[in-house]
Formats: structure tokens, C-alpha cells, sequence
């Protein structure tokens, strides 16, 4: 099946509005005899004559009046459609936008994006869901429109991503920990009871590896998912617990905190979002509002 040429419609609303084919020619600037053959080709593609002569002049058949109803609507339509969309207001925005962080970044962020959100889009909410399902698949699906955290060698290769800030990790104790006030060696560090991340099955992480390298392994006491159930664990014990020290800072309140005696690499906090997303402009000032929050906190 031979599919329609949709550069006639333009030529055909014109046509059709001027009732004579040397004005449609000077409105699309084309020579007459180039109108004529676009007349023909409209004619070949209908299966109507369009135009007839009347005398002098050229009048529409019928079928040519029904078109005309139709094809100035379409036209307006198609040229809405390729125009560059026009500036989002944001006091009317209605929208919520799904992101998923992990505890620490809704904890130490969460309540500040809210309310830069709100600010400026009351019709706007955030819909925060946990990281602990690990779909890979929800940003290439749509179901959710942003997400926080660290790049994993996992991630779709299409997806993109801007790094929001570099996190460093430190120690953490409770208040009057009796260890508070002595100086932390790498030793003393590996002997304390740990608290120890648990994620896809295992505890080993970063901080082992530091350690392992030096001969020595810490002593982990309790493991859990997400660093604010360490530091509730921390915080009423005698129990310590590894962070990353910006991730975490509302979560700490007046934890004693001191800076590891062994190098660990830190991480690189990242937002990532599908290419479909890119160009919106709701979703590109959410993007901008995560930059904000991030970068003043």
C-alpha cells in the first residue's frame, strides 16, 4: 500500500483556501506551472478534482469543501506539533515525579528538595521509593523519573548521569563513647565492634579491603542494610559504624565522629535518568533543583 505524501497538505489547505492556483503559488512560493503539477498530484491522490473551472474562475467541488474543513485544523496541528515547546509555568504545574535514593540521601536531602519544589510548584510532588529493590529496569520502563546514588558497573549503558558531590567515609560512635577521646589507630579501629553494610549478600566492602591490605580484618558485630540503621545501632551501643560522612549528616545529630586511620576510597554520589527525559523541561528543573539542594548542603 502506497502511504500518503503529507508534504500535500500543506499545498492542499492553500489551495483550498485560495480557490486559484497562481495565489496559492505566490504564498508558497512556487511557480505556477509547479502548483499545477502539485494540483495534479493532489487530484491523483484524492481522486477528485478539487478545483473546476467556472467560467473565469476556479470553484471546489464538494468533496474540495469537505477538505477544506479538515485540512487548515491539521496543518495547525502539525505545525503546533514541531514548534519548540514553549516555557513550563511553574505555579501551575501539576505533576509528581518519582525518585528513588537511598535512606541517607532522603534524610540528609529530602526535606530540603521538598521545599525548593514547593517553592516555586505547589502543584508539584515528590514520590521517594527505596533503593532496596534494585530494579534495573524502572528508569528504561518509566516508572520511576529519577534516581540517586552510586553508578554501578549494572546500569544501562544508555542512561545519563551527572555526579552531585563527592562523599568521603568516616567513623562513627556515640556520644561518650569511651573510646571518644583516645586517638584511633588502624589497629584499635579493627579490634571494635563493627557494624557492617549487607548488601547483594555480603559485608565485604570497601573498608575490608583496606584493611586486608594491612593484614588485618575488622570484627563485625551486627550487619544491616542501610546506614541509618547502623547508626541507630551505633548510636545506643558501644558499637561503631562506618558512613559516608555528607550522606549522613542530619542522620548523625550528636554522634562523635573521627576520620579513619586507613585510606578508603570515598564514593560519588550521582542522579541518573533515561534519555526520554532529557529535553522535558519538568523533569530537566527537577534535575536542576536536585543540583541545588545538593550543592548547598
Amino acid at each position: 500500500m502506497r502511504r500518503a505524501d503529507l508534504n500535500l497538505l500543506i499545498a492542499l489547505d492553500v489551495l483550498l483556501a485560495e480557490g486559484n492556483v497562481a495565489r496559492a503559488a505566490r504564498r508558497l512560493h512556487l511557480s505556477a506551472s509547479a502548483m499545477s503539477r502539485t494540483l495534479a498530484r493532489l487530484r491523483e491522490s484524492t481522486g477528485d478534482p478539487l478545483l473546476v473551472r467556472a467560467g473565469r474562475a476556479m470553484v471546489p467541488t464538494p468533496r474540495a469543501l469537505e477538505l477544506r474543513e479538515l485540512a487548515g485544523p491539521l496543518v495547525e496541528q502539525a505545525e503546533a506539533l514541531l514548534k519548540p515547546v514553549a516555557p513550563i509555568d511553574l505555579g501551575t504545574l501539576e505533576r509528581t515525579f518519582t525518585v528513588r535514593a537511598g535512606d541517607g540521601f532522603v534524610d540528609n536531602f529530602g526535606a530540603a528538595l521538598v521545599a525548593r519544589v514547593r517553592g516555586a510548584a505547589p502543584g508539584v510532588m515528590l514520590c521517594f521509593l527505596p533503593k532496596a529493590d534494585q530494579d534495573r529496569d524502572a528508569l528504561r520502563e518509566g516508572r520511576i523519573d529519577l534516581e540517586t546514588g552510586i553508578v554501578t558497573a549494572s546500569a544501562a549503558p544508555e542512561l545519563r548521569v551527572q555526579a552531585l558531590f563527592r562523599d568521603r567515609f568516616i567513623g562513627v560512635m556515640r556520644a561518650g563513647h569511651p573510646m571518644a577521646a583516645t586517638r584511633m589507630t588502624v589497629r584499635r579501629y579493627a579490634r571494635m565492634d563493627h557494624i557492617a553494610l549487607a548488601r547483594r549478600g555480603s559485608s565485604f566492602g570497601p573498608v575490608d579491603e583496606a584493611l586486608q591490605a594491612q593484614g588485618l580484618r575488622r570484627n563485625v558485630a551486627a550487619t544491616v542494610g542501610g546506614f541509618s540503621a547502623a547508626l541507630a545501632l551505633a548510636r545506643g551501643s558501644d558499637m561503631i559504624a562506618t558512613v559516608p560522612e555528607r550522606h549522613t549528616g542530619n542522620l548523625r545529630g550528636e554522634m562523635a565522629s573521627f576520620t579513619l586511620p586507613l585510606d578508603v576510597p570515598g564514593m560519588t554520589v550521582s542522579m541518573m535518568w533515561h534519555p526520554r527525559q532529557q529535553a522535558d523541561q519538568g523533569h530537566r528543573w527537577l534535575r536542576d533543583c536536585v543540583r541545588e539542594v545538593c550543592g548547598a548542603s
